[in-house]
């Protein structure tokens, strides 16, 4: 995988694309929007087959974190395996923090749209407004990016995230980027502390904020920050995979 860092330093300037949040103390505003430019650079030499058949993404109950690389861009958020009701899972906390685990993995959704994960947080962010810049922090959060609509174009990307105020099933751009949309799974303090088990259909999500066919996805990541807010947040995340189709959107359990 190119190097993040240097796809950030290379785009000093660039227009405003991000995976994520964050930025340095000095330079937030800008860091932020050139967290996806880096990725940008890596999706346009990254090269091999896309993957077919189903796939576990993230392998936390086998105590595997292999491909996934850590990004931070406001202090770290801790990531860490540990032992939660009879299995592993991988704990995030946030404290103040916006850093973020990356994995390259190129997936033909054409073969493979089926997104499955579980999530669990202790309590919601609760920012003032998580529409715009000042509340865009979230207990948990998943990216899935694709190769832009053209030559050099910046890439698309759908972020699931458990939203404090935003209703489940609710969709707006990023603050930052309409490059990013973001679609709230789960919302509020309802189920906090419960595990959440998701399936969707990557493909018809993509169809739908952004309105064109999207047959490849590039880079997943994971994301638990507060950078923006400040305050301290817990979550948990249970294995990711992607498979065949299968039924519509809908909560498994």
């Amino acid at each position: 995988m190119v190097d993040l860092n240097a796809g950030i330093t290379q785009a000093n300037g660039i227009a405003n694309v991000r995976i994520g949040n964050g930025g340095n103390r000095e330079t937030n505003g800008r860091m932020r929007p050139l967290m996806i430019t880096g990725l940008t650079v890596c999706i346009a030499v990254c090269s091999g087959p896309a993957i077919t058949g189903e796939l576990v993404l993230g392998r936390f109950s086998d105590d595997d974190l292999s491909g996934w690389e850590a990004k931070s861009f406001e202090g770290d958020t801790s990531y860490r395996l540990v032992e939660q009701d009879g299995r592993t899972v991988l704990e995030a906390t946030s404290d103040g923090t916006a850093s973020g685990l990356i994995l390259e993995r190129k997936i033909d959704l054409t073969a493979t749209p089926v997104l499955r994960w579980s999530w669990r947080i202790a309590a919601p962010v609760n920012p003032p407004d998580e529409t715009n810049r000042e509340g865009d922090d979230f207990a948990a959060r998943i990216y899935f990016v694709t190769p832009g609509d053209g030559f050099l174009s910046f890439p698309d990307s759908i972020a699931y995230v458990w939203a404090s105020n935003q209703p489940s099933g609710l969709s707006w751009p990023n603050p930052y980027t309409d490059k990013v949309q973001m679609y709230a799974v789960d919302s509020g303090v309802e189920y906090a502390g419960q595990w959440r088990h998701y399936r969707r259909n990557i493909r018809e999500d993509f169809q739908a904020l952004f309105g064109r066919d999207i047959v490849e996805i590039t880079h997943i990541a994971i994301m638990t920050d507060t950078d923006n807010s400040g305050l301290s947040v817990q979550a948990w995340y249970g294995d990711i995979s992607i498979a065949r189709q299968s039924t519509a959107n809908r909560f498994v359990r």
